[in-house]
C-alpha cells in the first residue's frame, strides 16, 4: 500500500511539472528550430532540370520562372510557404420529438357452460363468480424530446509550410503560430493535405479545401491554468463511479 501511494504521488508530481515551470513567468514559446517546418525548409527537394529550349526564357519578363515579374509564386515544393485562410461561421440546430401510446383490453367470460359456472359459484367466496372468468387491461405510453444547438465563428490567417510532396502531387502542409500577451500564450495549429491547383494566385487556400484538416486554436498560461480543474479533481472524475 505504501509503494502504491508513492507511485501515485510521483504521478501527480510529473503531471504538475508543466504548471510549476511557469510559476512567476510567462509560458515559453515552442522552439522554431529543429521542427518539422524548419526541416522541410532546410532540406528542400532537388530542383528540376530546365530544358535547353526554356533556358532563354529566364531572361524574359514573360517567363514562367518564379523570379520573373509574372512568374507563378504559388507554393509547389517542399519548404515553400502558403497562407491558410480559416473562416468558420457555422450554425446547426437539430430537434427531435417522439411520442407513442398503446391501449389494450382483453376479457373472457363463461356465464353458461353445461351449468358448471353455477355449481362452481356456490363454492366460491361471496361476491365471486365464474361468469367473468378473466379480464385484462393494459395501457402504455412513452415520449421523448431532444435538441442540439451549436454556433461557431472563427476568422484566422496563418502561414503554413509544405513539409512533403506526395507521389500524386498533393502537398502536405503544417503551420504553427504563437502570440504571447503578458502571461497568456495563444496558439494556432493547422495541418492537412492540399492540391496545388486549389491554391489561389495570391498563394492562399481556404480551410475547406484542405483534406484531413486539423485546426487547433487555444492557449496556455496563467488564465488557462486557472480555468482548468485541478489534477486531483480530474483523477476523481475518472475514478469515482458516482
Amino acid at each position: 500500500m505504501k509503494h502504491t501511494f508513492s507511485i501515485f504521488c510521483g504521478f501527480l508530481a510529473l503531471a504538475a511539472c508543466d504548471r510549476i515551470e511557469n510559476v512567476g513567468k510567462a509560458p515559453s514559446f515552442t522552439p522554431s528550430m529543429n521542427n518539422q517546418e524548419h526541416f522541410a525548409m532546410s532540406n528542400p527537394t532537388m530542383p528540376q532540370a530546365v530544358p535547353h529550349e526554356r533556358k532563354a526564357d529566364q531572361a524574359s519578363l514573360w517567363s514562367r520562372n518564379r523570379q520573373s515579374l509574372l512568374g507563378d509564386r504559388r507554393a509547389m515544393g517542399r519548404g515553400d510557404i502558403m497562407t491558410v485562410v480559416i473562416e468558420i461561421d457555422e450554425k446547426a440546430e437539430i430537434s427531435n420529438s417522439t411520442s407513442r401510446s398503446r391501449n389494450g383490453s382483453e376479457s373472457l367470460g363463461i356465464p353458461q357452460l353445461f351449468g358448471i359456472p353455477q355449481r362452481v359459484d356456490e363454492k366460491l367466496p361471496e361476491g365471486a363468480s365464474l361468469g367473468n372468468a378473466v379480464s385484462i387491461n393494459s395501457t402504455g405510453s412513452s415520449g421523448g424530446d431532444g435538441s442540439v444547438s451549436r454556433q461557431e465563428k472563427l476568422e484566422l490567417r496563418i502561414a503554413a509550410t509544405v513539409v512533403d510532396v506526395l507521389p500524386n502531387g498533393v502537398l502536405a502542409i503544417s503551420g504553427l503560430q504563437e502570440v504571447r500577451v503578458n502571461f497568456e500564450l495563444r496558439e494556432l495549429v493547422v495541418s492537412g493535405f492540399v492540391r496545388p491547383e486549389d491554391i489561389s494566385r495570391r498563394n492562399e487556400i481556404t480551410y475547406d479545401k484542405i483534406a484531413s484538416a486539423r485546426v487547433s486554436y487555444g492557449g496556455r498560461g496563467q488564465i488557462t491554468d486557472v480555468q482548468q480543474p485541478r489534477i486531483g479533481q480530474q483523477m476523481l472524475d475518472i475514478l469515482l463511479p458516482f
